[in-house]
């Protein structure tokens, strides 16, 4: 006879459902700040200038293929991450939260288990405000926003899903 470990439970969804609407239906808002932005900006800009003189340093020295492998493939990189920090935008709507990023992430509201805005009120304009989030089988996804009616209506989501998980809370 050999053991057979149980089957692990399925996550199930609560039997409430959660009826949230955005205050002015969908909302649609910047992921960063002007501010994030410019300094990501700045940032890229400074590691351009920086990986130029050591391209022209290293010209005479080392093959072409090192230089671009070593100084310009990455300064790539960061230019595309920089590309979506500026473009980035996070839209709330009754059915899902969605963010532009180098791919879409987007999570149905009825698959919302968990929500906490984490934000450090004064300093926005570095630490970008965030929504942790996880679904009923654990994936955590954040979305990052940078308007204040949409961190209101994160906080209107966290609330009302604590409410709906767990009534016996107050927050």
């Amino acid at each position: 006879m050999s053991y057979m470990p149980p089957e692990p439970a399925a996550p199930t969804a609560p039997a409430a459902r959660l009826a949230f609407t955005p205050r002015d239906g969908a909302t649609q808002s910047p992921a960063y700040s002007p501010v994030f932005k410019v300094i990501a900006l700045v940032l890229l800009i400074a590691a351009g200038l920086w990986a130029f003189q050591m391209h022209q340093m290293a010209k005479n020295t080392q093959s072409t293929i090192d230089v671009v492998s070593w100084l310009w493939l990455p300064w790539g990189l960061m230019a595309y991450t920089v590309w979506f920090v500026i473009m980035g935008t996070t839209r709330l709507s009754p059915t899902a939260i969605e963010q532009s990023w180098m791919w879409t992430k987007r999570l149905d509201l009825d698959n919302l288990a968990y929500a906490k805005v984490i934000r450090l009120k004064g300093l926005e304009w570095l630490f970008a405000p965030r929504l942790y989030t996880k679904n009923f089988s654990g994936k955590l996804c954040i979305f990052y926003a940078a308007s204040p009616a949409m961190l209101d209506e994160f906080k209107r989501l966290e609330l009302m899903l604590a409410a709906l998980r767990d009534p016996h809370t107050s927050n």
